[in-house]
């Protein structure tokens, strides 16, 4: 089954991809690797997590505002690399949590990422991985995350 097949079973589909907001791209592709700009739980313009990670978006929905944005970053990898069948594996997820102080689990909320993208890719989407939590995030977002993806030659 392809990844699209996949995704669609999953009941998702891939979002356009957000206009960048400033002087970057959403994506760029050095010889088999494409690494995403950070990309944000967004959902048609609208932020699905805001705020400190557990007081403000709680663990679960943080999460959820994790697999939102890795799914943004596929589409911006996707349109990239001519598609998302053209993805061969995942390498590399870059997961920042707006953590309140006092909280240690951003491997928690980056797991709804990584799960994700597991569910979606099977072992090739096994991957390399560092959550890290931040005083502050853009649009003052509960996450933000980063992906770096190896396509096919």
């Amino acid at each position: 089954m392809s990844v699209h097949d996949r995704l669609k079973q999953l009941g998702m589909e891939l979002p356009t991809v957000t206009p960048p907001v400033g002087s970057y791209v959403p994506a760029i592709q050095i010889g088999n690797l494409i690494h995403t700009s950070g990309q944000l739980p967004m959902i048609k313009g609208e932020l699905t997590g805001k705020g400190k990670v557990p007081t403000d978006t709680p663990l679960p929905n943080a999460q959820q505002a994790a697999r939102v944005a890795v799914l943004n970053a596929l589409a911006a990898a996707a349109q990239s690399a001519g598609g998302l069948d053209r993805i061969e594996r995942v390498v590399r997820v870059g997961v920042f949590v707006n953590s309140a102080l006092g909280f240690t689990d951003q491997a928690k909320v980056a797991n709804g990422a990584s799960d994700f993208l597991v569910e979606l890719f099977g072992e090739k989407g096994k991957h390399v991985r560092a959550a890290v939590g931040v005083c502050e995030l853009p649009l003052n977002a509960a996450v933000e995350l980063e992906l770096t993806i190896q396509v096919r030659s």
